[in-house]
């Protein structure tokens, strides 16, 4: 089955599946523990013909002593089986978070459309709700054992009742069963309005800074008043469908269960119930308002669960961004990245050539050009989205496996992204690096200062997003990870925006320094004056087009629109 083909009912059955010995289990255990609390009535009633009836005092000790058995099995098959039944669900939700996160970080990208928040409501809550389905299974199973038990009981004891019972039963639960699509549809929106707002609330957090400094603060929590507002409104009005749901399944129940014991008394004053009879009847007319209760319950649960099966479908089913070959890394050549008329976005007939040994620089007039040109390098552009070739040391990066292209081509953003954990943790990405080539890097990105303002140097612990570092301290120790891991062609986006001159000269030093191994290409897209100092030759884009190309004090010299833009 591809991925493609994932849909919310394969999610639910596959959550069956996997938990099919948890649930099998449990299911055998929660059936018994129906049938033996639907006997219950059924004892007592015995008890009262053959033992209090009679005055039979060994009858009533051996009823005491079964009275007793039945009740120990009872207590350990619901104590056991509720205790697989909650561990399916909760191994269940784990592997779906796992999935989850597994489709999310495929380095091919996936194409669900959802924001950081949407994917973080999915995992947190979806996984968790659309596991239920092993619950319902377990609840379903042993409500229904319950009824025939007590069906079948009451056949015994009277043919029209037990008849009566076996047709009423299915027919409440078919009536109950007709709003489980309204459920469906208000617990859809109610997650999809849940998963807005909390990927809504992600972006303002994560933007909390610029939102500060352009004075938009007010307005960003305006709209997360009303983000929130919408789904607390939709929230109500699931709660109400949940509620009206609840009371006719109450109201239903209490009806059919005054007419059962209505039933049995009139058959009591005809003669044709016993009073140990009798009270079985009626205790087991209140005890079938528990599984007709329980059934309307699961309608609910079943509704939650399928809801959000379809938007951890949505996620696990989404075809991913790019589909690259599966050609090994390639051997290196003279020209370690090449552009051939590559048409993209707003790039048209793009050609550029980075040979080894070279640093070259890219300016553009559009940021648009540059934002291109960045996602297109990155490997996050399907080869049926542009026209050209892009070819890594002679080979078309499409036809290279995934990995082989991130081992040979690593594009460090211009939003830098750090983990929470230690400097050392981020620099070497979790590989073992000896700490003086990690110094070696830091120092190459002019970012010394950060070990030195902190005693525990290397060992500094940085929050979530790198939060008690300034940006260009983000900035600097982002583009000393990408030097620690020293990929043949490295690309860098505006990588010193939040870097004063001083300290952008000494990065431009550093990084020639650090890239001037005769195998190794780098790219560096930007309008810093001092990193394209730093450059061999640069190629400057304009309406997505190379319009010039040379090295940078020629350039400055000859093309008055490229020195106005550098220097201004």
């Amino acid at each position: 089955m591809t991925a493609t083909e994932i849909t919310g009912g394969v999610v639910l059955r596959r959550a069956l599946r996997r938990q099919r010995g948890r649930v099998v289990l449990g299911v055998a255990l929660l059936c018994t523990h129906q049938a033996a609390e639907a006997l219950v009535p059924v004892a007592i009633g015995v008890v009262i013909d053959r033992a209090v009836a009679t005055g039979d005092g060994g009858a009533l000790l051996l009823s005491l002593a079964g009275l007793a058995a039945l009740f120990t099995v009872l207590a350990f098959a619901y104590r056991t089986g509720a205790r697989l039944a909650y561990a399916a669900v909760e191994h269940e939700a784990h592997a779906t978070r796992v999935d989850i996160v597994r489709s999310a970080l495929d380095p091919r990208g996936h194409g669900s459309g959802m924001r950081d928040g949407e994917l973080l409501s999915v995992t947190a809550s979806d996984a968790e709700l659309s596991a239920l389905v092993v619950r319902v299974a377990g609840l379903t199973a042993a409500a229904f054992t319950a009824i025939v038990v007590a069906a079948v009981a009451l056949l015994v004891v009277d043919i029209p009742l037990g008849l009566g019972v076996l047709i009423g039963v299915p027919l409440l639960v078919v009536a109950l069963q007709r709003m489980a699509p309204l459920l469906t549809r208000r617990s859809t929106a109610q997650q999809e309005a849940l998963a807005a707002t909390t990927a809504l609330a992600v972006d303002l957090v994560t933007g909390l800074r610029v939102l500060r400094g352009i004075g938009a603060q007010d307005h960003a929590a305006r709209r997360y008043a009303g983000a929130s507002r919408h789904a607390l409104d939709v929230t109500l009005r699931a709660a109400t469908t949940k509620g009206l749901h609840l009371g006719l399944t109450t109201m239903v129940n209490g009806l059919f269960l005054a007419a059962v014991a209505g039933v049995a008394g009139w058959l009591a004053l005809q003669g044709r119930l016993t009073i140990g009879e009798l009270v079985a009847v009626v205790g087991l007319a209140q005890f079938i308002a528990e599984p007709v209760q329980t059934l309307g319950y699961c309608v609910q649960l079943f509704a939650m669960a399928r809801a959000s099966a379809g938007r951890v479908a949505r996620v696990l089913g989404a075809a991913p961004a790019t589909r690259p070959g599966s050609g090994g890394p390639p051997a290196p050549s003279p020209s370690r990245l090449t552009l051939d008329g590559v048409r993209y976005a707003g790039l048209h007939d793009v050609s550029l050539r980075v040979r080894a040994g070279e640093v070259l620089g890219v300016l553009a007039y559009d940021p648009g050009d540059a934002e291109a040109l960045v996602t297109l390098l990155s490997g996050g552009v399907s080869r049926a989205d542009y026209q050209g070739s892009l070819c890594v040391d002679g080979v078309p990066a499409d036809e290279l496996h995934i990995d082989a292209v991130r081992a040979a081509v690593l594009v460090e953003q211009h939003d830098v992204a750090l983990f929470e954990g230690t400097l050392r943790a981020n620099l070497s990405a979790g590989t073992h690096v000896d700490d003086t080539l990690l110094r070696s890097a830091v120092r190459a990105a002019a970012a010394e200062d950060v070990l030195a303002a902190h005693p525990h140097g290397l060992d500094r612990l940085l929050t979530e997003r790198g939060a008690n570092l300034s940006g260009g301290q983000r900035q600097r120790i982002g583009l000393a990870r990408a030097l620690v891991a020293d990929p043949p062609v490295l690309v860098l986006h505006n990588p010193t925006t939040a870097v004063d001159a001083v300290t952008e000269g000494l990065l431009a030093e550093g990084l020639a320094a650090a890239r001037g191994a005769a195998d190794r290409g780098t790219v560096l897209i930007t309008t810093s004056p001092a990193l394209l100092r730093a450059t061999h030759r640069v190629a400057v884009l304009d309406r997505g087009r190379i319009v010039a190309e040379g090295p940078h004090e020629r350039l400055l010299a000859t093309d008055t629109r490229y020195r106005e833009e550098v220097l201004r």
